[in-house]
């Protein structure tokens, strides 16, 4: 059901921007390859070159030409009627060897892998295993540490464990788990939709977040079993998004509807100690928003929010499916205080997004590029000067 005639006082709905702000910031679309690969993306100098390459599931395409290479060989996806292998796909150098690695996540609930880099022999990658089970839809790799060195984040079953998960000494064996809550934690089920990691009530930790409400950091975070707070977080969602979206000092909340419209920030409120938040719509008007990212695009010093449809996510059964795949960037502005304008860009209307994607400098011009792979094919949109 499309949630419409929900903005509340002092918050502007979003705004398609007209077109002489529009050509502020614009993006040439490079597409790398047409087939379904993959609905995860990485970007990592996979053969140390000083160049940023992008890998998709079983491949990875070289810069600055994009050439695809093989890390294993690749599966064959009917996005009509199936998935591929892999529904996140993150870079990390997992054994320590001074090259970029690629982590995925494959369906709910099944193991999450690892593939080794050849250093530039020939040949396929070695595949390891990296955790006994990865659920909920928004597998997440970030810096839950506050190190600036991103950790796995994500559900595990069948205990329905929250965890985060360090690398161990020795890379050939399992990853070791860190349990935040469970068993039976909210947000843990295998097809759970909602997760996030941010700063929610300012002590300087990154919590640990789902839509029942969230996990507050200790001061050690090998610590098991966190202490919850609960709150309204709202509907399923997908990636849970921490930031001050009003400026008034405090951390809010940004989500987004992965199968149906929508797409929302919760205001904290001052007097609910982190477990009040008040329900603002942002845009309603485009399905299966299955994942965001935090960025400042425009580099004005606000963050910026990307996103767009995860084009066929239920093969075309989602509500809107047949409508165009595009992705945005929604400009966040605070015209004066107490008001926020979402202001939102067109990147494309014939691509969209997977379960995840990635905004990064992919050419390192200074300004953020957006990657994305989903069903149809495997992009990058480079911001122009």
């Amino acid at each position: 059901m499309r949630m419409r005639g929900m903005v509340l006082l002092l918050v502007l709905p979003a705004i398609t921007a007209p077109a002489g702000l529009a050509a502020e910031v614009q993006f040439r679309k490079v597409v790398l390859d047409r087939t379904f690969r993959s609905e995860g993306v990485a970007v990592a100098d996979v053969n140390r070159d000083g160049r940023l390459d992008v890998l998709a599931g079983e491949v990875w395409y070289a810069a600055p030409d994009w050439q695809m290479h093989e890390l294993l060989p690749p599966g064959k996806y009917d996005g009509n009627t199936g998935y591929s292998q892999t529904f996140a796909n993150f870079a990390c150098d997992v054994n320590r060897d001074g090259w970029a690695d690629s982590v995925i996540t494959t369906m709910m609930g099944e193991p999450s892998r690892w593939y080794e880099n050849p250093q530039g022999r020939p040949g396929h990658w070695k595949v390891h295993q990296g955790t006994r089970s990865a659920c909920n839809e928004t597998p997440l790799f970030a810096d839950l540490l506050g190190d600036g060195k991103p950790v796995a984040v994500w559900a595990v079953q069948p205990e329905g464990y929250i965890a985060w998960f360090s690398l161990p000494e020795d890379p050939s064996q399992m990853w070791d788990m860190h349990i935040i809550a469970g068993p039976k934690a909210p947000g843990s089920e295998r097809y759970s939709h909602g997760l996030g990691v941010g700063d929610i009530n300012g002590d300087g930790r990154n919590d640990v977040l789902v839509t029942k409400g969230w996990w507050e950091a200790p001061q050690d975070r090998t610590q098991e079993h966190w202490r919850f707070h609960e709150a309204n977080l709202g509907p399923d969602c997908a990636d849970m998004l921490v930031y001050d979206v009003d400026g008034d000092g405090d951390s809010d909340v940004i989500t987004s509807s992965a199968h149906q419209y929508g797409m929302w920030w919760f205001e904290q409120r001052p007097d609910g100690d982190g477990s009040s938040f008040q329900q603002h719509v942002i845009v309603d008007d485009f399905s299966q928003v299955h994942a965001l990212r935090l960025a400042d695009i425009n580099r004005d010093g606000i963050k910026d929010v990307v996103t767009g449809k995860r084009y066929f996510a239920h093969n075309g059964k989602d509500p809107g499916s047949g409508e165009p795949a595009v992705v945005y960037w929604f400009e966040i502005r605070r015209p004066a205080s107490g008001k926020v304008e979402f202001l939102r860009h067109l990147i494309d209307d014939n691509s969209g997004i997977g379960t995840q994607f990635e905004v990064a400098d992919v050419d390192a011009d200074g300004r953020l590029d957006v990657v994305t792979a989903n069903k149809k094919g495997v992009h990058v949109f480079l911001q122009m000067p």
